[in-house]
């Protein structure tokens, strides 16, 4: 291969690594949002964050495919970038987490709004049970609380 092509897709692994890097601080600040919006409650926020998280990914996910090809056309640069790739792995590896806290936080929130449906559907005490295909299972009768 002649050195001009070389330089090039040394050039450009160097450009998609450092694009990936820009898009993993991008979905540190989109998961930082999303943290916040939980906490406030902001549904048209948390919509937002999600489509950023979503588009983010997608994002990802096409560099990632170009690092990979490039890399195998540039090992030489793959190399010298290799510090580089392990800070977007270490900061993919905290986006994870940032991530798994806010999943933590939909599911406390989801337990919460599901014993408040049960109160107020009378439900409290009918345990709920999921189906083979995965269906959550309760039963949806109606009782009166109070009459005036």
């Amino acid at each position: 291969m002649n050195s001009a092509l070389q330089a090039e897709l040394d050039h450009a692994l160097t450009a998609t690594v450092e694009e990936m890097r820009l898009a993993v601080e991008q979905l540190a600040d989109a998961l930082q949002t999303e943290r916040t919006a939980l906490a406030t409650a902001d549904v048209e926020a948390l919509n937002q964050a999600g489509a950023s998280k979503h588009d983010l990914m997608v994002r990802l996910e096409q560099f990632d495919s170009e690092r990979v090809q490039l890399s195998q056309s540039a090992p030489a640069a793959s190399h010298a970038l290799a510090p580089l790739w392990q800070q977007v792995l270490q900061s993919l590896r905290a986006c994870q987490q940032l991530n798994q806290r806010n999943g933590y936080l939909v599911g406390l929130r989801l337990q919460q709004v599901r014993k408040a449906l049960a109160v107020l559907t009378g439900n409290d005490t009918e345990p709920s049970v999921y189906s083979r295909g995965g269906e959550l299972h309760t039963s949806l009768r109606s009782q009166t609380l109070a009459e005036a």
